[in-house]
């Protein structure tokens, strides 16, 4: 399989994207991928269409060294998540040490509030494109962008674009 060996964080948070977070989570464990879900506090979340996610463990357990990847799903999830230091950090550290960071639709804020996205090109759902802009990114309105180890997607029906990316990072 193409990512065997390859670790996968994926966070989650209530009224996530339901689609956003089990597309990726399906198909990089697909790939080969060892998929972890974290969450903050709770061992179950629901989706904003109400499918429950149950978690693998907590951010606070997690640590960017051991993962080659973070994906963020979005919904309304990034909004809690990018209140948490522990998820920023992760973030940060996964960034800063040239890891895979991916993240689409409203997950967006998560990277911006990390801040690691000035001078970078991005883009996300149009709700947010102000706040990527003001946090120094360029949007650029297109189904993915790849702009070194950040991958953006905009909404679900981009899913397939946003997960080719990812694996394609990963299997280099």
């Amino acid at each position: 399989m193409e990512l065997s060996g390859k670790k996968v964080l994926i966070f989650a948070a209530d009224e996530y994207e339901d689609l956003e977070l089990w597309y990726p989570k399906l198909r990089l464990t697909e790939a080969g991928a060892k998929v972890t879900v974290a969450g903050l506090g709770e061992k179950v979340y629901k989706g904003r269409k109400g499918y429950p996610v149950e978690v693998d463990t907590d951010v606070s357990q997690c640590r960017a060294a051991d993962f080659d990847a973070v994906v963020i799903p979005g919904g309304f999830a990034p909004d809690r998540l990018r209140r948490s230091e522990q998820v920023l950090t992760i973030v940060r550290d996964a960034f800063e040490s040239g890891k895979v960071v991916a993240a689409i639709c409203h997950a967006g804020w998560v990277p911006v509030s990390a801040g690691i996205v000035k001078g970078k090109r991005m883009t996300c759902v149009s709700a947010i494109k102000d706040d990527v802009k003001n946090a120094g990114a360029e949007y650029v309105d297109q189904s993915v962008v790849v702009d070194g180890n950040l991958i953006t997607s905009r909404v679900p029906a981009d899913l397939p674009d946003f997960c080719r990316e990812i694996i394609k990072a990963l299997a280099k």
